[in-house]
């Protein structure tokens, strides 16, 4: 590996070896001389401690427990050009480093590679010499903290390897319909199409103002993708997207656990929720505090003991942007607890079963989703936060029927999304409140936010 004098060098670096393992592979499907995809291989950059001093107690990022050599191998650097920049000048910065780049020893599958063609061919007469996508090398041992991956020569830099990561990536446009190199890193999510419509109105009424930080709306054209997205965008990619993930916690497992490779500054859950509380009114907003997980999707990640906090940064956005859109009537929101569960129909427990399924808790709320992706965003490092709107309140007689949540939809949907609209805006104004240390591990933490 070549050591470099600059991150912004080793960056730079990082996109030429990538750029060149790209189009060797092109140039190798294209000759059929497929023994020399042995050197299509992911670049790597390598960072040695040489000491280890105090830093800054307040840093949310760029620091580590002991001096050594922290190593990435990493897919798409032109994509994460600008993270991988600023990481890294808070590492240099705090520490005495050097920096080394140079390819990895992990072959690029060409499935990741936009441009190859011919792959049949290739796998029918040189299975041996170009790599398959396998799913042995994608894993979450770093982000999960595994002993292994924390106690060999070199320490993980990053907190995903490059098929990870790529495959990742290739979800998230299969899914969405979309490029993934337009994702914002402020992230709205949704299960309602009309969330999505009040979202392309107010982008097409921010590109029309003068002085709009925003440059375009992009929006997947096929109607069918199972979760469209629409990002709004700015140049230096702190607009905001959203995306109408469906119904369910697997669903909102599955993205989270995509984009979370992407790095996103926070993500936002906005949706509709059973009120559990007989005062509680049609329309009443649920700003979640905790979060009780009955989804068993995330229970060999995090155990179920495992307190889920809230952000209070997003928290005081949120509730400040409710009062400024609906007015400061005390009893319009509230804080409270969200249950998410597995289950839609829930409700249709038999009383006893009810009493048993709730005794004990404090739910205010309940939906399929809003713990998922908290409890994600925990497990990912990425601050979350929830704004749910109250549609029924199946405990006492008001369960939700077409006709009454057609009703309350259609009075609903635009104030509630520029709430959430609106609490991004102001978070990206000011990313580093958002860059606490409250989401960071004390064993098992890579250097990087």
């Amino acid at each position: 590996m070549e050591r470099v004098e600059s991150v912004e060098a080793g960056v730079d670096k990082l996109i030429e070896l990538y750029d060149a393992s790209c189009q060797l592979a092109r140039d190798v499907v294209a000759s059929g001389d497929y023994t020399a995809y042995n050197h299509v291989l992911y670049p790597k950059i390598a960072v040695e401690i040489t000491e280890w001093v105090p830093v800054d107690r307040g840093e949310p990022f760029g620091y580590v427990d002991q001096a050594g050599t922290y190593s990435a191998a990493l897919s798409r650097p032109d994509l994460m050009a600008p993270y991988l920049t600023s990481q890294l000048r808070a590492l240099c910065a705090n520490y005495e480093t050097q920096l080394r780049v140079g390819y990895s020893d992990i072959r690029i599958p060409p499935e990741y590679i936009r441009g190859v063609e011919g792959l049949s061919e290739v796998r029918a007469s040189y299975s041996d010499s170009v790599p398959r996508p396998t799913l042995d090398d994608v894993h979450d041992g770093i982000i999960d903290g595994e002993w292994e991956w924390f106690h060999g020569p070199e320490k993980p830099l990053f907190h995903f390897g490059p098929q990870r990561f790529d495959i990742a990536c290739a979800r998230i446009e299969h899914y969405t319909g979309i490029s993934v190199d337009s994702v914002q890193r402020y992230i709205l999510f949704t299960n309602y199409d009309m969330h999505t419509r009040e979202f392309v109105n107010f982008a097409e009424r921010a590109l029309e103002k003068e002085g709009t930080r925003y440059t375009k709306l992009i929006q997947a054209h096929d109607e069918s993708r199972q979760m469209p997205r629409f990002d709004l965008v700015t140049d230096d990619g702190d607009g905001i997207t959203m995306i109408n993930i469906g119904v369910g916690p697997s669903n909102a497992k599955t993205i989270t656990d995509c984009l979370a490779v992407l790095r996103p500054e926070a993500w936002i859950m906005i949706g509709h929720c059973a009120g559990m509380d007989g005062r509680m009114r049609i329309g009443d907003l649920i700003l979640g505090n905790a979060y009780e997980r009955r989804d068993n999707l995330l229970d060999d990640h995090i155990r179920r003991d495992q307190p889920i906090p809230a952000v209070p940064e997003i928290q005081r956005t949120l509730e400040k942007m409710v009062e400024k859109i609906y007015g400061e009537d005390p009893s319009l929101m509230r804080t409270g607890t969200v249950l998410s569960t597995g289950d839609r129909n829930w409700e249709w427990k038999s009383p006893q079963e009810l009493w048993n399924w709730l005794r004990g808790s404090t739910a205010a709320a309940v939906d399929m989703e809003s713990c998922t992706i908290a409890a994600n965003g925990y497990r990912y490092r990425v601050p979350y936060g929830t704004l749910l709107a109250v549609s029924d309140l199946p405990l006492h007689a008001v369960p939700k029927l077409p006709a009454g949540a057609q009703a309350f939809y259609s009075n609903s949907k635009e104030a509630h999304v520029m709430c959430a609209v609106k609490a991004m805006e102001k978070l990206a104004k000011n990313p580093e409140r958002l860059r606490t240390r409250k989401l960071r591990r004390t064993i098992g933490e890579v250097p990087l936010r």
